[in-house]
């Protein structure tokens, strides 16, 4: 229905924000990624979600179309609504949701405020395949090959068993090149999270 919205930002509170365009204010819900980047009183652009469901009608405002995007295949997922969608976004990164996808990863999801176990497995058998290796930002740029996220898969996996909690643990994973052995990527992880201390 929308495809952006550009305007004054009129007002930004702890889950929405304002934007007048042509006279008319239009509320979008956003995340909190989204929200800390607006500012009151300059012209900004959001990219919009229309989404209606159950008597509701709400529009959703995301400063990245890869944001929104994310959203998307997000609220596809059973039992997971807009509001938790946006929780996510708020949690984590693009790039952070994208590799605990492909690592099957499900204690990323640990710091997202609503989001149990269950649902985050769910977020994991349901996005598999519609989540691409090319979102998730690996040292050197490249994006990782099937069986080098197998690795990367099993070197998360081994850096939770430890105690790491599940962002960090993907991001030090994501942060080192692709090894060749397991055991070398954990220890290449390891020095990784020793070296942000």
């Amino acid at each position: 229905m929308y495809a952006h919205i550009r305007g004054t930002v009129e007002e930004v509170a702890h889950d929405r924000a304002v934007i007048e365009a042509a006279g008319v204010g239009y509320e979008l819900f956003c995340s909190s990624t989204t929200l800390k980047q607006l500012t009151k009183g300059e012209t900004d652009k959001l990219y919009t979600h229309f989404h209606l469901a159950q008597d509701v009608m709400a529009l959703y405002g995301f400063k990245t179309t890869e944001e929104r995007s994310m959203f998307r295949r997000l609220i596809a997922v059973t039992r997971v609504g807009p509001k938790l969608a946006l929780a996510v976004l708020g949690a984590l990164s693009i790039s952070d949701i994208a590799a605990a996808i492909l690592t099957e990863n499900a204690a990323a999801f640990d710091r997202v405020p609503g989001m149990g176990r269950k649902t985050a497995a769910r977020v994991l058998l349901e996005l598999k395949e519609k989540v691409s290796a090319d979102e998730m930002q690996v040292s050197g740029g490249a994006a990782p090959s099937a069986g080098r996220l197998d690795i990367r898969s099993e070197a998360v996996a081994a850096l939770v068993s430890l105690g790491y909690d599940g962002v960090s643990a993907g991001r030090a994973v994501a942060a080192v090149a692709d090894c060749e052995k397991v055991e070398d990527m954990i220890m290449a992880a390891l020095r990784e999270l020793a070296r942000r201390g």
